[in-house]
């Protein structure tokens, strides 16, 4: 695709990108990252047509995260060595050509061997993300930022009501097809409109690695970042992992109920731009305990909600855990892509790295606490989590501004 399209001329990074481009980003986004979470609902039907039990069924969603977390950390560094616009189509062809063997699995292992590779290629999302602020004017980089995670988490959350929709209509398998033509289209539009964006020459794929755990121990204020998000996705995937299990098994919803269910969810995607015009008024400190205590309280809520048979108040809770999360992310991202505009490859794959392990580890706990202790124990292991993140977020000190690499003398605080 990249040699038979010609990329259009690179935005200036002083201006503002086009509307048209700014929501080609976001759905691009949106669309990657859904392949994801297409399975999480769908645990109850895959589990048992491949052979695994039911303690095991938490390995369908996690492998997909294991996977973006393998290639978050070791393609998306990519982008600070090799022109972003044909790394990101060369990913789309692995994106299709998983999306293709897992409709075709017959195995268990078939299946996780392509939701891996598919998990892998949809890091994709996380170049267009740091490339998406490159192209932003610093004064409204947290803005665009809000934008595009905003897309990306609308399409983490719409993926699992889509998803029960088409299994519903055709099976589980229906899913990954149409999925496969949406990936498509995605990737025609994208070899059409995505600039290119070639980085500054330097540095090899070895030596970018081996910076890495430098980066790492070199930026506080990443490390903790990735810890707040760690714990705030861990609690996200044991939330939305074992949710259709307790919907089908105490409420008796079907796939449509499923469905409906995981659209009060989507609605928390509204909050992403808010975060974004927060964290350019300097309010991300107060933002992220905000978010870190939201988190800590819908899961309260949703233990007492699960034992009295309250759907609603699940619902409520919901929507709490999904907004909060995606405040934070924006918050986390705005304030690391303000650390150095020739590293935003790195910090955001050592950054989301983190995050994916942790929502990994959310997903196969919450399965495996599901089936020994009910919804009781997930409740409890997400509350674990949200409180874990505000133990540390109480030893920060006095939140100092961070100045943008960029050359903007704009104040990023740090926490």
């Amino acid at each position: 695709m990249s040699h038979t399209l010609p990329a259009p001329p690179v935005p200036s990074a002083s201006g503002e990108l086009s509307p048209s481009l700014l929501l080609l980003f976001a759905a691009a986004c949106g669309l990657l990252v859904a392949n994801i979470y297409y399975a999480q609902p769908l645990i109850g039907l895959i589990a048992p047509d491949l052979g695994l039990p039911d303690s095991l069924a938490g390995i369908v969603v996690a492998c997909a995260q294991l996977g973006y977390g393998v290639g978050l950390l070791m393609l998306v560094p990519l982008a600070d060595c090799v022109e972003n616009r044909r790394l990101v189509l060369i990913l789309l062809g692995g994106v299709v050509a998983s999306l293709v063997a897992i409709a075709a699995s017959t195995a268990a292992w078939s299946f996780l061997a392509a939701t891996l590779t598919l998990g892998l290629c949809a890091a994709a999302a996380q170049i267009l993300v740091p490339l998406a602020s490159q192209l932003a004017a610093p004064a409204h980089r947290g803005r665009v930022v809000g934008n595009v995670m905003a897309g990306l988490l609308a399409g983490i959350m719409l993926a699992r009501p889509l998803a029960s929709v088409l299994a519903q209509w055709g099976g589980w398998r229906a899913v990954f097809v149409v999925s496969t033509v949406l990936v498509c289209a995605l990737a025609v539009a994208l070899g059409r409109k995505l600039p290119r964006r070639a980085p500054q020459a330097g540095l090899s794929y070895g030596a970018i690695l081996r910076s890495m755990p430098g980066l790492l121990a070199r930026n506080p204020l990443l490390r903790r970042r990735a810890f707040y998000q760690a714990m705030m996705f861990a609690a996200f995937t044991a939330f939305w992992t074992a949710t259709p299990l307790l919907l089908v098994e105490q409420f008796g919803f079907g796939q449509y109920g499923i469905a409906a269910f995981a659209l009060c969810g989507a609605a928390g995607a509204l909050v992403a731009p808010l975060a974004g015009r927060l964290a350019d008024r300097g309010l991300t400190r107060a933002g992220t305990f905000g978010a870190l205590a939201c988190v800590t309280l819908s899961f309260a809520a949703t233990g007492w909600a699960g034992q009295a048979s309250t759907v609603l108040w699940l619902a409520l809770a919901a929507i709490g855990i999904d907004a909060a999360v995606q405040v934070c992310q924006v918050l986390s991202l705005r304030a690391i892509f303000m650390l150095a505009p020739e590293q935003r490859g790195r910090l955001n794959a050592l950054f989301m790295t983190s995050v994916f392990v942790g929502g990994a580890c959310g997903s196969t706990l919450a399965g495996a606490l599901y089936a020994a202790y009910g919804w009781h124990g997930v409740a409890l292991l997400g509350s674990a989590f949200g409180l874990a993140a505000l133990a540390l977020f109480a030893t920060e000190g006095r939140a100092r501004p961070l100045p943008a690499a960029d050359g903007a003398r704009r104040q990023a605080q740090s926490r």
